[in-house]
């Protein structure tokens, strides 16, 4: 039991962060618990259904190993962190909805996520008009952070509340194009995406670089990201004379994608995105190997930083794995977690009514050593860390084919 002068912290996983305040300290939001104190929530927003919910719940999970860490350690003094996750199915509505939900509970402070950046879109200007934090470990889409017209040269930062651990497709995309020409030697592509947010602007950055690195764009289609029967786009791969098929989209397609071309006889490798690099890609796709796929930052498993998390995630016995965006997610409720100590400490060891806004401020200022490595933002809330790597599937795993920061 908590004494009337403890400060309680939970942390929601699924978009939206929860602060409860009870006692006699005549704080004005929230609402009254058991022994007294304030309870705040971190929400993480998140498929934790559907074809992408091995991403989802890997996030969620991370997310909740950073909140059991802060309270082991009394990281933050007089205030405990509590998770809530909220399912937004990786589609805009549902995310809208949660932002929306987090939003109206004033004792959310912070949000972690989403996965997708079509889902980021429908959210930021609820949380923005709300100064509440929102930090993704996996948002790519880089209109996200520096508006539509960041292609032309004009950055302009939209929302000043949202962040992300994750570099961006205007450093991925031509990452996997100087992969494919230098390395691989592949100078004929044929270029699909799935018209989404993510896929569209991953694909898009990609052609820029490729092309002018002197490869050629063989054919290009669209596809819908529930399509799950390629024949027609195969058909047209096998006759292009393609060395590589790219593609800008989510394992879910990619993986039955990559098998269908296989089954036809079409040996090229498909490379893709962090988008593709689950294992369940290679569950989709039996047939998968050679086939490459772009990872935002080095491989976790290989950075000293992340020794710890690895370690501590095993002996929490979560059932599903970390997956991709793991330890980014740890960095991401990290980040908030900091923020909080920052407003906290700063205000006699509470937070202020106006904490949100202060939080928001204190994620921008935010510099410390994450289990990805240096966690920081710049001008316009991206992460600072632009390395990034190539995975191959080779008997039935991801390995690492090459790692470094783009040369642009």
């Amino acid at each position: 039991m908590r004494n009337r002068s403890m400060l309680v912290v939970s942390i929601a996983v699924v978009g939206a962060l929860t602060v409860t305040a009870c006692g006699s300290r005549g704080e004005k939001s929230g609402t009254s618990g058991d022994a007294g104190g304030t309870t705040v929530t971190i929400g993480v927003d998140a498929p934790l259904t559907g074809d992408l919910s091995a991403l989802g719940i890997g996030i969620k999970n991370s997310v909740d190993l950073a909140v059991k860490k802060a309270n082991e350690t009394n990281e933050v003094p007089g205030i405990k962190f509590e998770i809530k996750a909220l399912d937004d199915t990786a589609k805009p509505a549902p995310g809208q909805q949660n932002a929306t939900q987090l939003v109206a509970d004033k004792k959310v402070v912070g949000v972690v996520g989403p996965l997708n950046s079509s889902v980021a879109q429908s959210m930021q200007q609820i949380f923005n008009d709300a100064n509440l934090v929102q930090i993704s470990p996996a948002n790519t889409g880089v209109a996200l952070s520096q508006g539509e017209k960041w292609a032309t040269g004009t950055k302009a930062r939209p929302f000043k509340s949202y962040f992300r651990t994750a570099t961006t497709d205007a450093v991925q995309g031509p990452f996997a194009a100087q992969y494919l020409v230098n390395d691989a030697k592949k100078k004929k592509v044929f270029l699909i995406d799935d018209q989404k947010t993510y896929g569209a602007g991953l694909a898009s950055t990609f052609k820029g670089e490729f092309t002018k690195l002197g490869g050629t764009i063989v054919g290009e289609e669209h596809v819908n990201p529930d399509d799950r029967d390629f024949n027609a786009i195969v058909t047209k791969v096998k006759s292009s004379g393609a060395e590589a098929v790219y593609y800008g989209g989510e394992y879910p397609a990619a993986g039955p994608l990559s098998l269908q071309l296989k089954d036809a006889g079409v040996n090229i490798p498909l490379m893709g995105g962090d988008g593709i690099q689950s294992g369940d890609f290679i569950k989709l796709n039996p047939k998968g190997q050679g086939d490459l796929a772009t990872a935002v930052g080095l491989p976790v498993e290989q950075l000293p930083s992340a020794a710890k998390f690895i370690a501590d995630y095993k002996a929490a016995a979560y059932k599903d794995a970390y997956e991709t965006y793991g330890g980014y997610s740890y960095d991401s409720a990290w980040a908030i977690i900091q923020a909080v100590k920052a407003v906290a400490g700063a205000n006699g060891g509470k937070l202020p009514d106006d904490a949100r806004a202060k939080i928001v401020a204190a994620v921008q200022s935010a510099s410390f050593e994450g289990v990805t490595g240096k966690v920081s933002f710049d001008e316009f809330g991206d992460t600072t860390n632009k390395q990034l790597t190539v995975y191959s599937v080779k008997d039935g795993k991801w390995a690492v084919e090459k790692s470094g920061t783009f040369a642009g």
